[in-house]
């Protein structure tokens, strides 16, 4: 299954994509589309034979819970809806918290890395393989971009990659702007990861751009792809002929014609990677095995053939007897529920994490929900006018995200209302219409209020 080269469908950027020439296909997130009312946009390229692939990011295969079975029963229709030759998502955790940590459910908002650990992999690849059998088309996951690294770590990114391919058979999809992340934020070799992954699982590439801050590099997708990311491609390109490369783009979009240029310098970089020498830091360059990107059926999976990959577990898989999944799981939902609660609710650190980039990241999330929120409820800033971000910051450091970036925004404004905010008499008439529209003909009562009062400051401890 060829792709050829693509770019990430946005709504603001729609026009821009349905005039790119030479357009092979588009990505679109799977939760911003609804199947019965397809935007025209995608309707049109579809008419055009532009391929489409949904591509989710709140299934969280990487946390301790298993899978939604509401959440991959929807990634399934958009699939079918869209034609798509196959859904992707992330090798991350979104939520953490629950019924089997016996806490209350956070929200991240973000993507955030799993541990590479032999329990966390036992995890992931059950998850992986619940999601196979529920979903149409084959699943390809990607690599995620990080702030900060879990401590006691057992694989490395590359064998991370390997181990699960080979237990569930899942494509993957690379993204070579988190492989320089990940180099500049924990001092991994994009090279070294590119040596140890299974370049014949890869079914296509992300190329995005950031920006580097104090030396933490953020993978933005609102700045042009740089340099070194290019050389990451050029690297895997050095390697295996990718069945697909995309273009993400998500935030502060350039004119047409800049989205163009990018696309060209990708597609130049693909074709003249072709004989590319692999640099001495790369080491013996991987042949491609097979067909990349050739269809993979749900249940053609392969195993582990060495038990000594992994735990002992005398299953020949590397993988917990059954009797012990239960506590893998509790063990790392307890890990990632501590982990979150530290960058959403200000508790305590765990041990091990490097405090400094915990808090970086926990700004980060603050600053994606305030912007995500905005851009979501645009009458919100409008109505608050420079004082938005300032409030909203104020608002997300007491009160974690549970229920998606919507109900954010309700329980923004709520918060507002019942503080008697904002003090222009008229700005908060126009806030009021606004939240009774969607929520209640009036704010929660002084009782209501208590209670949720009392459940913040549980959390809070």
């Amino acid at each position: 299954m060829e792709l050829g080269i693509g770019i990430g469908w946005r709504p603001e950027i729609a026009d821009a994509v349905e005039g790119l020439a030479d357009l092979d296909w588009v990505e679109v997130v799977a939760e911003n589309v609804c199947p019965g009312h397809l935007p025209d946009s995608l309707t049109r390229l579809r008419s055009r034979g532009v391929g489409i692939v949904p591509h989710g990011v709140s299934l969280g295969l990487g946390g301790a819970d298993r899978p939604s079975a509401q959440r991959l029963a929807a990634l399934a229709e958009r699939a079918e809806a869209l034609g798509s030759p196959l859904v992707t998502e992330h090798i991350a955790f979104v939520r953490a918290g629950g019924e089997l940590t016996a806490s209350p459910q956070l929200e991240a908002g973000h993507l955030l890395p799993v541990p590479r650990t032999w329990d966390a992999l036992a995890v992931l690849c059950e998850n992986v393989r619940i999601a196979q059998d529920s979903l149409p088309v084959p699943l390809a996951l990607e690599n995620i971009a990080a702030l900060f690294s879990w401590p006691d770590e057992e694989l490395s990114e590359g064998r991370f990659l390997a181990e699960l391919v080979e237990r569930t058979g899942v494509r993957l999809l690379i993204d070579v702007a988190n492989l320089h992340t990940n180099h500049v934020n924990r001092g991994e070799d994009p090279a070294k990861a590119l040596d140890e992954l299974p370049v014949e699982a890869i079914a296509y590439v992300h190329v995005a751009g950031g920006v580097e801050r104090d030396g933490v590099w953020h993978d933005t997708h609102s700045h042009p792809v740089t340099e070194p990311v290019l050389a990451v491609l050029r690297e895997l390109r050095s390697r295996v002929d990718p069945p697909g490369v995309l273009l993400e783009r998500d935030d502060d979009f350039p004119p047409a014609a800049e989205l163009a240029g990018e696309l060209r310098v990708i597609r130049e970089t693909v074709r003249l990677g072709a004989g590319a020498p692999v640099t001495a830091a790369a080491g013996p360059a991987l042949a491609r095995a097979g067909t990349v990107g050739g269809a993979v059926r749900a249940n053609d999976r392969a195993t582990v053939a060495d038990p000594t990959s992994g735990p002992d577990s005398g299953s020949g898989t590397g993988e917990p007897a059954t009797a012990d999944r239960t506590a893998v799981r509790e063990r790392l939902g307890i890990a990632q529920a501590a982990l979150l609660s530290s960058l959403v609710a200000g508790t305590p650190a765990p041990e091990g994490f490097d405090r400094r980039r915990l808090r970086t990241q926990s700004r980060a999330l603050i600053a994606k929900r305030a912007s995500v929120v905005a851009r979501i409820a645009p009458e919100l800033p409008g109505i608050l006018g420079d004082g938005y971000r300032r409030a909203f910051v104020a608002y997300a450091k007491s009160r974690p995200m549970r229920s998606g970036y919507r109900r954010d925004a309700l329980d923004f404004a709520e918060g507002l209302l019942i503080a008697g905010q904002p003090a222009d008499e008229g700005a908060r008439r126009r806030l009021t219409r606004w939240w009774e529209e969607r929520v209640a003909p009036q704010p929660p009562r002084r009782t209501t209020r208590i209670v949720r009062a009392a459940r913040a400051a549980l959390v809070r401890r």
